[in-house]
């Protein structure tokens, strides 16, 4: 019995260390829950929402088409779940844990989806930041044949998969359409807040404003922010390091231990309490 135990709780770190070593980020899959729980929400109360949610949301790329009011009905539907949750556990744990317990998990379940949306807003900074040299290459090449700007923000939003590129379709569109073309980058800058983005429009201003050259001004934007992403992932790979460390000594290493303890207690157990020969 003890040795089964100990070799499912080896079983479960080995499962969690895996988990932390391959789990990937926040997905665009999880948002027709966030849905779901909106539209429980909805019907038990409708709360006022922070004045930055709106832009938090943008800057997630409104996962599943959520609005302020569908944001603020799935935090108060995931409070409610997690106070029953703290109910429950409440109910088993002992002394004042249980008071912890049912104290904590409703706020828990209330900031659930916002830890969601700023993961997810992390990683799509981050996809847009590994796009973003190609891109400006591309647009580069395009304003060189002689197509202005805006055309070519359509033209090289349209090749691109992702996020940055269908911000900037976005905004060749807002432009063609007849919105001024520093309002509709003000705009991508505002749902993609990035500095690398800040950079790009300020330089474009200063071409429009000054004369220079708008493919000189494209060009060192690119170069700039391929030197910003090798930064970036040199850093990564040094903060990766030691994760990697924490996880292998206070998971793998336990899961191992208690495997060997799983099968010293069974081997035990058949040979009658000793491992001895008789």
């Amino acid at each position: 019995m003890i040795a089964g135990a100990l070799a499912f709780l080896a079983a479960a770190l080995a499962a969690g260390a895996a988990g932390l070593l391959t789990a990937p980020g926040a997905r665009r899959a999880d948002a027709p829950l966030l849905r779901r729980l909106a539209r429980v929400g909805l019907r038990v109360r409708e709360l006022p929402a922070p004045r930055d949610l709106g832009a938090r949301l943008d800057a997630a790329g409104r996962p599943g088409g959520l609005g302020e009011r569908e944001a603020m009905a799935a935090k108060l539907t995931a409070a409610l779940a997690g106070a029953v949750a703290g109910a429950i556990a409440a109910a088993a744990a002992p002394g004042r844990l249980g008071l912890l317990l049912a104290a904590l998990a409703p706020a828990a379940g209330f900031l659930a989806p916002d830890l969601w949306l700023a993961r997810l807003a992390r990683e799509r900074a981050g996809a847009a930041r590994r796009e973003l040299p190609a891109l400006l290459d591309l647009l580069r090449v395009t304003v060189e044949s002689g197509t202005s700007l805006t055309e070519a923000l359509r033209a090289v939003g349209a090749e691109g998969r992702g996020p940055l590129a269908a911000e900037w379709r976005a905004a060749g569109r807002r432009a063609a359409l007849g919105t001024p073309l520093p309002e509709a980058l003000l705009d991508l800058r505002r749902r993609l807040p990035l500095p690398e983005l800040a950079a790009l429009g300020a330089a474009l201003e200063r071409s429009r404003r000054h004369g220079v050259p708008l493919a000189d001004a494209l060009r060192g934007q690119a170069r700039e922010a391929r030197a910003g992403l090798s930064r970036e992932a040199r850093e990564h790979a040094a903060r990766a390091a030691p994760k990697i460390q924490l996880v292998v000594a206070l998971l793998l290493v336990p899961s191992v231990l208690l495997l060997v303890a799983a099968a010293l207690l069974s081997a035990l157990a058949g040979s009658g309490g000793t491992l001895l020969p008789t």
